[in-house]
């Protein structure tokens, strides 16, 4: 089906197609074909009075005359065409018919002083002929096409006020309820209405296009040529129950301004500016705009006093654009929590906020799909391990939809679960790959997980068929790490291999979701290798000695998608690691005996020394006899002490008893109980982390 446009958005000939009064300039009228005769015109008797509804079995024609019952012009005649003449004889060419569209409004301008469908002029004071009932569908079928296409609030308000001004009305008010309800909820609060959109015919739109204004009686003013209609009209308006304006939305039927319950509705709603915004006799029409289940808001229609006023027919032209607007604004406010949903569920599927773990840096970067898709599968974490490490997670559930969010966000929390449990890589992967199968047969993901030691210098990595984590080293040179792929998670069977690498300070580390590297227009290994290159093209601008910025880093990796590369959702995390020195540890292994505590003490305090941080030595050594003393009084292997220099002093006690303790209020009789309320009192923070052969408990203390 062809869209037929409307009048205003059609250049006419001889005129400027830039001007969007189209519908109102004055055009001239084509001269009939050579030989056509014209037909005399279809009269209708009647008076011929503008905004009275013809007799269905009469029409009314200019000369007041009736003529047949149903007559109906052809469309050539509605365009303005010249009548039809009569059928031609054998051989003789046929004249090709004017092509159908949204004639030109009542009240335009005539060329020549001579009304279109007859070729006469109309007698001085007589408005021009109302359209006919052709004219006024395809107006209707044109319009509600226009108002279909837009999905969000503010495309479909400009819809309706770009689909009738100046093609059925010279200006429009849009008033929504607010705020608009959504869906079944029901509204709490009185109805009120605030002022959405306003849109008129400027008064000196044909000065600047070159042509004539329409004449206007010189008793009759323009109404809203004083201001603005928005600044004429009032924005609020709280609709009282049982008053004029409640009636007529209740009745949702349009109305006329000069019916008895508009008189008093339309004051209400445009407030003590109304009467310089409503023209008089029936030149406006309020129609309210009733969605699936309530009244969601009211339009009023108006025509300048110079312009024919609305006819009966035409109340039916404006309950269509008003249900029309209505269901596409229930839409729009329907897709609108979809999409409010979506992010939501996005957002908090993904981390808020990465931590600050010791000796590695962080940034990551999330792109959806595309603006109607944007939930997918894709997912990034950094999780904080015992001993100063953290654990780096890049995963890509199939489909980016809501399962495959829902999905995702089961299998994120999975990860972290069994990372603080404190499992080696592979064994993660392994219990993440039964989550799957209990998830569903279908539900397919791959992941990559990384553990890095900052003090070791080292990074474990295992794999279950994601694409292979790039290493961008200080010096420049970028490497793909050559990891075991693996199968997927949700296979089931299979095994995965978890391999130990360097990770040099300095260097960068990149995980990534296939969206980054594989599209419709290039396979995943040339993405891959174009992405090595874009690494060592932008390391090569900060100079050898100098890793390039993280977030500058991301922001240029991304910069290397192109039009037809955003097929999938991109996850992107990005670990600088910095390292901890060997100078700034310190680390000892003391025997489960009674003297462990004071051995303890005095280890601490030489370290300290040795960092210049002796302002620390009496909290140390109190809180390090605590949790020392609580670890020997139970463990039956040798207890480990670890002291890191960072930009905080931290302290670490590992033994083999997987009980964590509890902070606890002691009572006056307790002989003890006390240590871990000392810890929570003197320390910056506090922690303890079950590991596979043990505990670890540990503390933080500012240097400063």
């Amino acid at each position: 089906m062809t869209e037929h446009p409307t009048s205003y958005e059609r250049p006419q000939p001889g005129v400027d197609p830039a001007d969007p009064r189209g519908a109102l300039l004055r055009t001239s009228t084509p001269a009939p074909p050579p030989g056509a005769a014209a037909l005399p015109s279809q009269a209708r008797g009647g008076d011929g009075q503008p905004g009275t509804a013809a007799p269905c079995a009469q029409g009314r024609g200019p000369d007041g005359g009736t003529g047949p019952e149903h007559s109906q012009p052809t469309a050539a005649e509605a365009m303005g065409a010249p009548p039809a003449r009569a059928k031609p004889s054998e051989g003789e060419h046929r004249p090709r018919p004017a092509p159908e569209g949204i004639p030109v409004q009542p009240g335009a301008a005539v060329p020549a002083g001579q009304e279109r469908r007859t070729g006469q002029g109309p007698a001085p004071g007589q408005p021009t002929p109302m359209r006919r009932d052709g004219d006024r569908l395809r107006f209707v079928g044109a319009a509600t096409r226009r108002i279909a296409r837009g999905l969000d609030l503010d495309e479909i308000v400009m819809g309706l006020c770009r689909a009738t001004v100046p093609t059925f009305s010279d200006a429009i008010l849009v008033y929504l309820r607010d705020p608009l309800p959504v869906g079944d909820e029901r509204p709490t609060g009185p109805l009120v209405l605030r002022l959405r959109r306003t849109d008129r015919i400027p008064v000196d739109r044909d000065a600047e296009a070159g042509f004539a204004p329409l004449p206007r009686p010189a008793a009759q003013p323009e109404p809203w040529e004083l201001a603005e209609l928005s600044s004429v009209a009032a924005e609020l308006c709280e609709v009282r129950g049982g008053a004029a304006l409640a009636e007529v939305l209740r009745g949702v039927r349009p109305v006329f301004a000069d019916a008895p319950a508009a008189r008093a509705a339309l004051p209400e709603l445009l407030g003590a500016g109304g009467d310089l915004v409503v023209p008089s006799g029936q030149r406006a029409i309020l129609a309210p705009l009733r969605g699936r289940r309530r009244v969601i808001g009211a339009a009023v229609f108006l025509r300048r006093p110079e312009r024919v006023a609305f006819e009966a027919d035409d109340l039916l032209v404006a309950a269509q654009l008003a249900t029309h607007s209505a269901l596409g604004i229930d839409k729009a406010v329907l897709y609108d929590r979809e999409a409010y949903i979506a992010d939501e569920l996005q957002r908090t599927m993904l981390p808020e906020t990465l931590p600050r773990p010791t000796g590695v840096r962080l940034a990551s970067r999330y792109l959806p799909a595309a603006e109607t898709a944007r939930v997918g599968g894709d997912w990034y974490d950094a999780i904080p391990l015992p001993g100063s490490r953290v654990a780096l997670v890049v995963g890509d559930v199939m489909g980016h939809s809501m399962t495959s969010a829902a999905i995702m966000g089961q299998l994120r929390t999975t990860a972290q679960t069994l990372a603080g449990l404190d499992l080696p890589p592979q064994e993660v992967l392994h219990h993440l790959d039964e989550q799957a199968q209990r998830l569903g047969t279908d539900r397919m993901a791959t992941c990559l997980y990384a553990v890095y030691d900052p003090v070791a210098h080292r990074i474990t990595i295992a794999n279950a068929g994601h694409p292979p984590p790039v290493l961008l080293h200080l010096g420049g040179r970028a490497e793909v790490l050559r990891v075991p792929p693996g199968a997927p998670i949700g296979v089931g069977g299979v095994d995965f291999e978890a391999v130990e690498l360097d990770a040099p300070a300095g260097a960068t580390l990149l995980l990534y979701t296939d969206g980054l590297v594989e599209s419709r227009l290039r396979d995943v290994w040339t993405g891959i290798e174009q992405l090595r290159e874009k690494l060592a093209a932008t390391a090569q601008l900060t100079g050898p000695d100098h890793p390039p910025p993280l977030e500058a880093l991301c922001d240029e990796v991304l910069d290397m998608l192109g039009p037809g590369d955003r097929d999938d959702d991109i996850a992107l995390l990005a670990a600088r690691f910095d390292g901890i020195a060997p100078s700034d540890v310190a680390y000892w292994f003391l025997a489960p005996e009674d003297a462990a505590p004071g051995k303890a003490r005095r280890l601490a305090r030489r370290a300290l020394a040795r960092w210049g941080l002796e302002d620390l030595t009496d909290s140390v050594e109190l809180l390090v006899s605590e949790v020392v003393t609580n670890a020997v009084r139970y463990a039956s292997r040798p207890v480990t002490l670890r002291l890191l220099r960072t930009d905080v002093l931290r302290c670490e006690v590992g033994d083999d008893v997987p009980q964590l303790p509890r902070l606890r209020q002691a009572r006056a009789t307790d002989e003890g109980g006390r240590g871990l309320y000392l810890v929570n009192r003197l320390a910056r923070r506090w922690g303890a982390t079950r590991l596979s052969t043990g505990k670890v408990v540990w503390f933080e203390l500012n240097r400063t």
